[in-house]
């Protein structure tokens, strides 16, 4: 069984953009922008991005541990749906070579507007 639901994975791969957020070691956050994939082999998310391990989400993500990652819209035609999916996690750094990644492990994933209605999410644990 996935750990992402069939409708997620699809809407997870129809998408180009999401937030991460992570948190420096005094406990602030940092919420950015991020290019992504979903990574069906290892059931992650994976970041990357131009000089991503000089920067601030990759060294408090290497520092933490942890992440949570965030892709939403509104559902087109239908400006008062939103859907969205919310991935809670370990996060894991990785700079070999040229490959420089971020790959968010599901713990927790939170799921609205895809397998059931918006105001009803699809929260469970995962791992």
């Amino acid at each position: 069984m996935s750990t992402f639901t069939e409708k997620e994975i699809e809407y997870l791969r129809a998408q180009r953009l999401g937030r991460l957020a992570t948190v420096d070691a005094k406990g602030r956050p940092h919420v950015v922008p991020v290019a992504f994939r979903y990574n069906p082999q290892r059931e992650t998310i994976d970041i990357g991005g131009h000089n991503l391990a000089r920067s601030k989400k990759f060294r408090d993500a290497a520092e933490s541990g942890l992440a949570a990652f965030v892709v939403d819209d509104v559902v087109p035609g239908d400006r008062w749906r939103a859907r969205g999916v919310e991935v809670r996690g370990r996060a894991e750094v990785f700079s070999d070579f040229a490959d420089e990644l971020i790959r968010v492990v599901p713990e927790r994933i939170v799921g609205w507007g895809i397998d059931s209605d918006a105001y009803r999410p699809n929260a469970r644990s995962v791992g």
